[in-house]
């Protein structure tokens, strides 16, 4: 059984789209993959501001908004299948871009229609995975681990460093998972106002001085001593952890933070006694954060390819699809907390 597949992954530290394309094989029962080709598209000013901004929208807004990003990612495949001249596609997965992320409330929307995407390319389109597991009483995250656990297994754990950190591992002959702390979406944030997208090689951060006040109260947040599973929202960060960072420098703020990160994700790795660890996502290139958990933890930190660091969200994401198409469970009960293993994703 094989099939060729698209996955896009727009992720909270709005990095930009995330496009790959893979193609998988299922022999003996057993899944394998293949990135065959792969692009970040940057946002512009125009859609970073928009998406930014879309937390603020009223409900007119925010649908129109949905229907104008989603011909956004279908007009960015079409230009991607056609750059790369891909005649053999079987289906697009598209993760959308998270607005609002309230599990408790039972409600999640990642904006950017299928449909939308559908009409431009007439290709089979997944999308909109997260809504039924938080209707089902899970958080709807994290997603990724079901591509951990078939694709993923010879590592103990697999952690990503993007907007948010989330992790995923074995206990007791189940696949749990969890988001960790926040990462990239601050860090950018105050790169910015530094005049850079993002805090290069963690240079900010290392000129910063660690404000141990600031540190200690982000580190006694209740999130951090409640039980997975559990994911975080933007909701979060700005009615949480922005009040504490008011009045700090910026390069203060990002030795802070990234002090408060890489506690968090060693504590995390130590905790569970992980012996060997996959590395990804955009915060992986933060040289000094990687060498701040590596000082707080004796866990083997694996750091693949650029190509699997970038993409791996969108790879699993493309997988997703895959098993969805094949009506095959695509979301662990036991990694978001739902009722049930389930197949997840609105198919047109």
């Amino acid at each position: 059984m094989e099939f060729h597949a698209i996955g896009l992954m727009s992720g909270s530290s709005l990095d930009g789209l995330d496009i790959c394309y893979a193609k998988f094989q299922k022999e003996n029962n057993t899944w394998k993959y293949e990135i065959l080709k792969a692009e970040t598209i940057s946002y512009s000013q125009h859609w970073d501001g928009k998406l930014r901004n879309s937390i603020n929208l009223n409900s007119e807004e925010l649908f129109a908004l949905h229907s104008e990003y989603g011909f956004y990612l279908g007009k960015r495949v079409q230009e991607f299948i056609g750059q790369f001249w891909l005649n053999n596609v079987d289906l697009i997965a598209s993760h959308g871009h998270t607005v609002f992320h309230q599990p408790k409330n039972k409600f999640t929307l990642q904006i950017g229609d299928g449909r939308a995407v559908k009409i431009l390319n007439q290709i089979p389109v997944i999308y909109d995975f997260r809504s039924q597991d938080v209707l089902m009483g899970g958080n709807g995250a994290p997603l990724v681990p079901i591509g951990d656990e078939l694709l993923f297994s010879e590592f103990d754990a697999c952690l990503n460093i993007g907007g948010f950190s989330n992790i995923s591992f074995k206990k007791e002959g189940k696949r749990i998972a969890f988001d960790i702390c926040p990462v990239n979406i601050i860090m950018n944030q105050f790169a910015k106002n530094l005049g850079k997208d993002f805090d290069e090689n963690g240079d900010f951060a290392r000129s910063g001085t660690v404000n141990f006040e600031i540190l200690s109260l982000l580190n006694s947040l209740p999130f951090y001593e409640s039980s997975a599973p559990k994911s975080l929202g933007i909701e979060w960060i700005n009615s949480t952890i922005l009040p504490l960072l008011e009045g700090e420098t910026a390069e203060n703020v990002l030795a802070t933070f990234t002090e408060h990160a890489a506690f968090q994700l060693a504590e995390i790795l130590n905790q569970y006694e992980i012996q060997k660890v996959l590395f990804t996502g955009g915060g992986t290139y933060n040289s000094y954060l990687i060498e701040r958990i590596k000082n707080k933890t004796s866990a083997e930190i694996i750091i693949p390819e650029k190509e699997l660091i970038d993409f791996k969200e969108a790879l699993i994401f493309a997988f997703m699809g895959v098993l969805r198409m094949n009506n095959e469970i695509n979301i662990l009960c036991s990694a978001t907390g739902s009722s049930a293993d389930h197949c997840s994703g609105l198919l047109i």
